[in-house]
């Protein structure tokens, strides 16, 4: 078995969002452990800065393959050819290991232990969003991340509460292991003085299920400024939001959303299928205090350091936010216990259990690889 030192893993990713956070922060956390990772981005190639920031760290590199999104592709094939040419990519890196980021991309003859991460799926979004029967373009879509789990040697989700509604939505025998997403390391554990009386947001905002709609009506009755970063519109162009009372600030830098969360803001998430949500970690990191969509992920994760609010419930929102702004000791209290919950989610913590799931795949004589 090769041990941590000598491992060397093909980690999959997309350059957009918070699969790419959590592949550099995973990357960063296994370099220092000694594995070396090559990073193989599908969809929209990461540009100079992304690469050059992932490859600061010993042993990452960089790998755009063009291969295309599974919930972008055109066709099942597209998606096979896509996981035929990740498993050749995998055989000519020498992997040990190799971790996908979708489950669709597991179906092809891989000659190493295959770990897909349970991010998100077109089914769980569906189920949480909508519920009923997916449209054909989905159902497509969903059998082939079904197929792959399958396949795959293991499963990995970042909260059980989306490891039980995956293996709900796709009869699964078991659940996914849990392993938390994590960044960076842990922040300090004291008082938090009142941040500025504002309100700040950020993510995929065009995306549906990060419900901005709600967030934008409630601004509406809110007695301060409320930001959001983000993109409006998506990849493809076939979806977007139009912000009325929330001012866009449409794509902002890491370092700029820092510094703005350093300004500790009330920090505001109406999200109605969120499967961890870095977003909110980076918000509670910088010690802001959090309100947040009372869903079983984030109430995980959050419950006894955040306020919570039905999705849906712009009123609801606009009351918790106002109490808020016009009691500064109340948002530092709760900025202090949203940075002491904030240090059970590190880089640190997440390379410990993913190291733990890839010695477990390596150790087993009879890993599946994938099902040709």
């Amino acid at each position: 078995m090769a041990e941590a030192q000598e491992l060397r893993l093909l980690l999959t990713a997309d350059a957009v969002g918070g699969v790419w956070t959590h592949a550099v922060e995973l990357a960063a956390g296994l370099s220092a452990a000694g594995v070396t990772t090559t990073l193989a981005t599908l969809g929209p190639a990461p540009t100079p800065r992304q690469i050059a920031a992932a490859e600061l760290y010993p042993g990452v590199t960089v790998a755009p393959t063009g291969l295309p999104l599974d919930w972008l592709a055109r066709s099942p094939v597209e998606i096979s050819h896509a996981a035929e040419a990740l498993a050749a990519f995998a055989r000519a890196a020498s992997a040990d290991v190799v971790h996908l980021h979708s489950g669709a991309y597991a179906l092809a003859s891989y000659d190493a232990p295959v770990i897909v991460s349970c991010h998100s799926c077109l089914a769980t979004w569906w189920a949480a969003m909508h519920g009923g029967e997916p449209p054909a373009d989905f159902q497509w879509r969903t059998a082939a991340t079904a197929h792959g789990y399958v396949a795959a040697d293991r499963l990995v989700a970042p909260t059980a509460a989306f490891a039980a509604a995956t293996r709900t939505t796709y009869g699964l025998a078991e659940e996914p292991a849990v392993v938390p997403n994590g960044i960076g390391d842990a922040p300090p554990d004291e008082a938090v003085a009142p941040g500025v009386p504002q309100v700040f947001t950020a993510g995929r905002l065009w995306d549906e299920a990060k419900n901005l709609a709600t967030l934008d009506s409630a601004a509406r009755g809110i007695a301060a400024p409320f930001e959001a970063a983000g993109a409006l519109t998506s990849p493809d162009g076939a979806a977007a939001i139009r912000l009325e009372a929330i001012r866009p600030l449409g794509h902002v830098g890491a370092d700029d959303v820092r510094a703005r969360l350093a300004r500790r803001p009330i920090f505001a998430s109406a999200a109605r299928y969120e499967p961890f949500g870095l977003a909110a970690l980076e918000a509670a990191r910088a010690g802001c205090p959090l309100v947040l969509s009372d869903i079983p992920t984030l109430r995980e994760l959050w419950d006894g350091a955040a306020l919570f609010s039905a999705p849906d419930d712009a009123g609801g929102f606009a009351g918790l936010i106002n109490a808020l702004l016009e009691a500064p000791e109340e948002r530092a209290r709760l900025g202090a216990l949203a940075r002491r919950r904030a240090r059970r989610f590190t880089r640190g913590a997440m390379t410990s259990g993913m190291l733990r799931l890839y010695r477990d795949a390596l150790a087993d004589p009879g890993h599946v690889g994938a099902a040709a």
